[in-house]
């Protein structure tokens, strides 16, 4: 069944790669190779969970997916046509259909701008609609996030950080997208809004048949929002698959540490659990040696994880990892 859902985004050996600046220490056209031969797709109206440690590329994953970085090599589809290597005027119908919710919900809203300024600017720049026809659909877009019509002419600081969260997500919505890249978009939350959060995303996915890139490191709470999820280490893709098939059997032993991470409230279970400790070194980011990244940490490496790069390939059905053990 899966095979015959459509598309929406569809991402082949995408690479990011960030220069470095001569020093006198180093010299030479060095790079950070943030994303790296990256491949795989995203469902109209699911959410694609994305996952890894700090530093492994998602977030940079993310905002090259809708272009806010220029893409080393690589396609993005989206909705079936190559928008990697387009120019800004090539890329604006599709600026209106990708949008892009903050990890930061302080830093992401201009401090000198009121709430209606804010959501109007995506409109003002997409639409050809009148102010009187924007404001509608400004006040609209407000009860659906569960602000007021009197937050309007409010400024940022007067929010919450939940609450200036919220006006992210309005400001997203604003240009009626089909797909929203969610960068860390809870991370910056208590708890119990993080969960309000959630909820809201997805009655709105439900509502506007939405489509979302979930981009965290809160496993529990990925789980909970994602239909699949992958899970990156130091700009590769090790692991796909289905969100509750991922969490019952897991393949990669990044992964499988990963998982084993994740809090157990109840601490008579969390006492008698069995905790996958990753050990050693992460390696540099710039002098990358042939073979598998990870597996300087992994406790089942073999000879040809030194040699030889493994390619994500489907071991089940639905479910796909980089792993020379499979």
């Amino acid at each position: 069944m899966a095979e015959t859902r459509e598309k929406l985004v569809d991402v082949k050996n995408l690479k990011k790669y960030f220069p470095l600046k001569n020093s006198m220490f180093k010299k030479g056209n060095q790079v950070v190779k943030a994303v790296d031969d990256v491949s795989f797709h995203i469902y109209k109206g699911e959410t694609f969970g994305l996952v890894g440690e700090s530093g492994c590329g998602k977030s940079t994953l993310g905002r090259t997916l809708n272009r806010l970085y220029d893409p080393t090599a690589g396609e993005i589809c989206f909705d079936g046509n190559d928008i990697a290597s387009l120019n800004n005027k090539q890329l604006q119908p599709y600026r209106k259909r990708i949008q892009m919710i903050f990890q930061d919900p302080y830093s992401s809203l201009n401090p000198y701008m009121t709430v209606e300024e804010i959501i109007d600017e995506p409109l003002e720049i997409h639409t050809r609609l009148s102010k009187g026809e924007r404001k509608k659909i400004i006040l609209d877009i407000l009860e659906k996030v569960g602000l007021k019509k009197e937050d309007m002419e409010k400024f940022p600081h007067e929010f919450s950080g939940g609450q200036r969260q919220r006006i992210g997500i309005a400001r997203a919505l604003s240009t009626n997208p089909d797909f929203i890249i969610c960068d860390e978009a809870i991370s910056a939350l208590d708890v119990s809004i993080q969960a309000q959060v959630i909820n809201m995303l997805e009655d709105l996915q439900k509502e506007l048949n939405l489509t979302y890139l979930f981009v965290a490191h809160d496993l529990s709470m990925v789980r909970h929002i994602s239909d699949r999820i992958g899970v990156m280490y130091l700009g590769k893709m090790v692991e796909i698959s289905k969100s509750d098939e991922l969490y019952a059997k897991p393949l990669h032993p990044y992964t499988q540490a990963l998982l084993s991470a994740i809090p157990i409230p109840d601490p008579i279970k969390a006492q008698n659990s069995k905790r996958e400790i990753i050990t050693g070194e992460l390696p540099s980011p710039i002098e990358m040696e042939k073979g598998c990244r990870f597996r300087a940490r992994c406790p089942f490496a073999k000879p040809i994880c030194a040699e030889v790069d493994p390619t994500l390939k489907e071991v089940e059905d639905g479910h796909f990892v980089a792993c020379h053990l499979y």
